[in-house]
């Protein structure tokens, strides 16, 4: 597992070594939330850097059964910062992982996202049907979706033509309890509006927060690729699924509105709703898509898998997670 630290990693590890008697090879530049494992008979963590480590990655995905890398940039700010950054890891070094697991013949296991489908206008997005539409070229939010989209095209190739056994799956919009640090600017938009009103901040809305999206607990995620990687019946070979959940499509207004009404249960509240526009908060390259929502079918017809945790639930469990692990890095009460 390559980004093991990450917010998908440490919740997989967690699950892996709490509900199976699987082995895992683990790789990242960061160990925090791993600690607890370093002495675990089942886990072997090497910190480093996926770039730097090849010889490390060579070793360790031959003696696996399984590869999966989930090491990624995965933030809309920086896709519009630092771009060629997210191109070189997102994809450079990720090609290169793909084509180690084509080589040795290992089983991967790759991390796509809801992003590859751009701004498609179906309804909910369909693995097999939906089109894969991005901006133009000076929209440079686009990079990270096309770098999936053209890694998961890649990956398709070498499983038709080549044989190479794998699964890809996207997950829509996963959040819980580390999804990001809520002092880091490019923090994702659940905690970082959890951020704004521990700070005091307003919650700034880009271009009004009219955008749908459909959140899926990291739990409910996880529960899938678990599922993913048992692999019963081998229905999970060459085939891509959509992880998410489309029974809560809510608006960004409507979410920062809700979590408003969360934390006031929790502490006094100063932080209003403001419209801004999206140049202002992310620049000349963001574009953005109105509606995101996937369609299910597909691993619920081979895993029977469905989303479980609504999102007021999950919400209280960031808001929880929070408040409680940086209200005193911050000085605020709680």
């Amino acid at each position: 597992m390559i980004g093991a630290n990450g917010f998908i990693g440490s919740h997989l590890c967690d699950a892996i070594l709490t509900k199976t008697d699987w082995k895992i090879h683990a790789l990242d530049t960061k160990t925090g939330y791993l600690e607890k494992y370093l002495s675990h008979p089942r886990f072997h963590l090497r910190q480093g850097c996926m770039t730097i480590e090849k010889k490390w990655l060579e070793t360790h995905i031959k003696k696996s059964d399984v590869v999966i890398p989930l090491a990624a940039i995965a933030n809309p700010l920086q896709y519009v910062q630092d771009p060629l950054r997210v191109f070189e890891l997102d994809f450079e070094a990720n090609l290169s992982i793909i084509r180690k697991c084509h080589a040795l013949q290992k089983r991967l296991i790759f991390p796509s996202t809801s992003e590859v489908y751009g701004m498609c206008a179906d309804k909910f997005f369909d693995e097999e049907k939906s089109f894969c539409i991005t901006g133009p070229i000076h929209k440079e939010r686009w990079i990270y979706a096309n770098a999936k989209q053209l890694l998961d095209r890649i990956i398709y190739a070498y499983g038709k033509h080549e044989g190479l056994n794998y699964t890809i799956f996207r997950p829509f919009n996963w959040y819980g309890p580390r999804l990001d640090d809520i002092n880091d600017q490019s923090a994702r938009v659940i905690t970082k509006f959890i951020g704004n009103i521990l700070r005091g901040e307003d919650i700034l809305l880009s271009d009004g927060g009219t955008q749908k999206r459909s959140f899926t607990y990291i739990d409910d995620g996880i529960d899938a690729l678990i599922k993913i990687i048992e692999n019963k019946n081998d229905n999970a070979h060459q085939k891509i699924f959509n992880i998410g959940n489309p029974y809560e499509i809510i608006s960004i207004a409507e979410l920062g509105e809700l979590i408003i009404f969360l934390m006031k249960e929790l502490m006094e509240i100063k932080s209003v709703i403001r419209a801004e526009k999206s140049v202002d908060l992310y620049g000349q390259g963001y574009e953005d898509i109105l509606h995101r929502a996937p369609s299910i079918s597909s691993i619920q017809k081979f895993f029977d898998w469905t989303p479980k945790m609504n999102l007021k639930e999950g919400l209280q469990q960031v808001i929880r997670y929070c408040c409680e692990n940086y209200c005193h890095a911050t000085s605020l009460s709680f």
